[in-house]
């Protein structure tokens, strides 16, 4: 006699939180960014709601039913409101209770989510899960590794998969993985244990540069040689999240063997702290920056500024670079985005071929620079504008493309993208979708840390990391946390060295 077919839950819910960032989010900003109610997620995958497409194809295969629950999520900003949370928490236990017996429950969650009057909400809704589905039943999530991973959301979940690589590029290919990982479980192949280890640092980990991608491909080898290991992760951590377990951590699934996985995760670990501080990209301050991008050859130069990136909570309205551009005379150059949603409405409310004096960008903070005023000519303007992301579309408009004037009114060769839904400079598409080639263009200005690279790699003949500003709290031993940890790299020296 043929088993049941297996019944499996899948929801999404997810955002991350600078919790220094003065954007608060509401349930309009995840209704704005991306909110799917129960089947009507888009068979594109998006970041974090990766395991509902996945999923689909997987039960469909083996004949079993998936209950989709709601898919949302907000692009990062300050703190989620108190009711936004709740509201969209309580939906999904409401989802997931109707569809009670499950056999499973598969849950996309970023990790970074910080609302008011809950320091972790995915511990929080993984906790009610459980009380839910009882023991015995298989709870697992799929998370971003800029994430912190709390004892709560490790003591309610069976095992927790993250992405792998910084820029994101891998989201679908391990929301593979985490199906690979249940389908087999459900089967009764493996019986997934998960060890962590705690890194005791708080650092900046792109794979884009060694040497992290040495680390990632060795975390790939491990997996595919090495039969008890079902998953390795490396979780980043946030910096901008002022909570009490933010830190880099490493988290081993193993089929059964919780004492092989606690020694790998440590091992692997304490690699990962030795690098500490050998990680980041070399960074320029604005005027190294633009000098050496105006004094290049050939274009397009990215220079990427990358404190002032929406995709780590900032409002992505800095002028600073901007502003030096100006200063010193630089021509060809595109910059990609400011976010300033009142000069986008002038801009549309005046239309294409307009020209009139704009005040734009540095309104949201300090240390964001000042505001640009300036002769614009509209060039255009579009209701819809949105960048791919590999297999997701990310929106950023409505938006404006202007060209900065002199004071008699011809072109400076500067022009700028403004727009009215934050979000980082993923694609080169950020540029053609608003008429412009990038190729064109001596030097592309974008917002993003590091995401942006696998995109942009290709079409640049340089790039440039610049530090101007500090919109983002981008310095661990200096910021002004009030609940993370003291003992932790950079704030001391070693924090193992007691133990050694």
């Amino acid at each position: 006699m043929d088993a049941p077919a297996k019944r499996i839950f899948v929801a999404a819910m997810a955002t991350e939180t600078n919790t220094f960032s003065p954007i608060n989010i509401d349930r309009r900003a995840f209704e704005d960014s991306f909110y799917a109610p129960p089947g009507t997620h888009p068979d594109t995958p998006t970041l974090c709601t990766a395991p509902i497409p996945v999923g689909r194809k997987v039960c469909a295969a083996k004949g079993w039913t998936l209950i989709e629950g709601t898919a949302t999520w907000a692009d990062p900003a300050g703190l989620v409101s108190g009711l936004t949370h709740t509201g969209l928490r309580d939906e999904i236990i409401q989802q997931l209770q109707a569809a009670m017996p499950v056999d499973a429950v598969v849950l996309g969650l970023h990790g970074a989510m910080v609302a008011q009057g809950c320091i972790d909400p995915e511990g929080d809704l993984l906790t009610r899960v459980r009380e839910i589905v009882g023991p015995d039943v298989l709870v697992c999530a799929e998370m971003d590794p800029h994430s912190h991973l709390t004892a709560k959301r490790v003591a309610a979940a069976d095992f927790f998969v993250f992405f792998k690589e910084f820029p994101h590029t891998d989201f679908v290919d391990r929301a593979a993985d985490l199906w690979a990982i249940v389908v087999d479980t459900l089967e009764g192949r493996v019986k997934p244990v998960m060890s962590t280890f705690d890194c005791r640092m708080i650092d900046v980990f792109p794979t884009s540069r060694q040497p992290m991608r040495g680390f990632v491909d060795q975390m790939m080898a491990i997996e595919a040689s090495d039969p008890k290991v079902l998953s390795l992760s490396a979780v980043h951590g946030f910096m901008a999240g002022d909570v009490p377990e933010m830190g880099s951590h490493m988290v081993a699934v193993t089929d059964g063997d919780a004492a092989y996985g606690t020694e790998l995760a440590k091992s692997l670990g304490m690699e990962l702290f030795s690098n500490r501080g050998r990680h980041m990209m070399p960074t320029l301050d604005e005027a190294r920056a633009v000098r050496q991008a105006m004094q290049a050859k050939n274009g397009p130069v990215v220079v990427a500024d990358m404190w002032d990136n929406p995709g780590g909570g900032t409002a992505g309205d800095a002028t600073v670079i901007l502003k030096q551009l100006m200063a010193c005379g630089a021509t060809d150059v595109a910059v990609g985005t400011i976010w300033d949603p009142v000069a986008v409405n002038l801009c549309r409310a005046a239309g294409a071929g307009a020209i009139f004096t704009l005040r734009f960008g540095a309104k949201s903070a300090p240390l964001t620079g000042e505001p640009v005023d300036a002769p614009v000519r509209v060039v255009t303007v579009v209701e819809d504008a949105a960048m791919t992301f590999g297999e997701s579309i990310a929106p950023f408009g409505p938006a404006a493309r202007i060209a900065l004037l002199d004071d008699r009114g011809a072109p400076t060769g500067i022009q700028v993208i403004l727009n009215t839904v934050r979000a980082q400079s993923y694609d080169p598409s950020l540029f053609t979708v608003m008429g412009l080639d990038p190729l064109s263009q001596k030097i592309l200005v974008i917002k993003s840390t590091n995401h942006f690279y696998a995109a942009f790699q290709p079409i640049a003949s340089q790039i440039l990391y610049c530090s101007a500003g500090k919109p983002y709290p981008n310095d661990p031993a200096t910021n002004l946390y009030r609940n993370v940890r003291h003992d932790i790299w950079p704030r001391i020296a070693d924090p193992f060295a007691q133990e050694q």
